[in-house]
């Protein structure tokens, strides 16, 4: 990567403290995880942070978090500046999306015995579905589901093992977890196809000013036209996520 560091009259509104204090969701480990050795945060966001604090001339400061709530609520309050969220319209008081940059599926898992075979037989009377509380697909199911339970757990580990336990009839989640937990648990199975498409982009929060917004819009588009997404979504062995077209 060559390209010209952002403006200098920027930086102030991006890190007023000097820092640009990036919030990372570990909770989606599609796109961010503690690496093994060093137990820092690393993957696709951390990557996306780090350039744009090199484009600003700052210094980056992970703020790494379990769960996208806690994650969006930090960005909201000003406790970071940035932050990597799916974009969902109730996550909008507060802050300024841009376009995404990388898009990822919502799945559902579900017992092997169970009846349901497809998607559109989820929302019956009678079935609990399990989701990470605060989550993009827990936003989205809010808003759809009429007549299932969504039950609320706190990160995403938690709602699979609900469906271990029984506890619920079916979990919902980004489908490449699911499909990691169906590969090494006997006994469930991945529904085909998906629910939604969860659509990740960079945030700031809404008081940093139209300018600074302009730019973090920029510089996802720019990510994703010079092959940066794709080529991070590589390095970190990501499969299933593809990258965003141009916003």
């Amino acid at each position: 990567m060559t390209q010209q560091p952002a403006s200098p009259d920027l930086a102030p509104a991006f890190a007023p403290g000097g820092a640009l204090r990036a919030s990372i969701n570990l909770g989606n480990p599609i796109l961010a995880h503690r690496d093994p050795a060093s137990g820092e945060p690393a993957g696709v966001s951390v990557d996306l942070a780090r350039e744009f604090g090199r484009r600003l001339g700052v210094p980056v400061e992970l703020v790494a978090f379990g769960r996208a709530a806690l994650s969006v609520d930090a960005v909201r309050a000003e406790r970071a500046d940035i932050g990597f969220f799916a974009v969902d319209p109730a996550r909008g008081e507060g802050l300024r999306f841009t376009a995404p940059y990388v898009l990822i599926e919502g799945g559902y898992l579900v017992p092997q015995a169970s009846p349901v075979s497809e998607n559109g037989q989820v929302d019956r009377e009678g079935t609990r579905i399990s989701v990470g509380a605060g989550s993009a697909y827990d936003l989205f199911l809010t808003r759809e589901i009429r007549e299932a339970e969504i039950v609320r757990l706190e990160g995403a580990p938690r709602a699979l093992a609900a469906l271990r336990a029984g506890q619920v009839e079916v979990a919902a989640g980004i489908r490449q977890m699911l499909e990691a937990e169906a590969a090494r648990t006997e006994g469930v199975r991945v529904l085909p196809g998906r629910f939604m498409v969860i659509r990740q982009a960079m945030g700031v929060p809404a008081g940093r000013g139209a300018a600074a917004q302009e730019l973090l819009a920029s510089f996802v588009e720019e990510m994703k036209a010079v092959g940066f997404v794709a080529d991070a979504l590589k390095r970190h062995g990501v499969e299933g996520a593809i990258v965003a077209p141009a916003g």
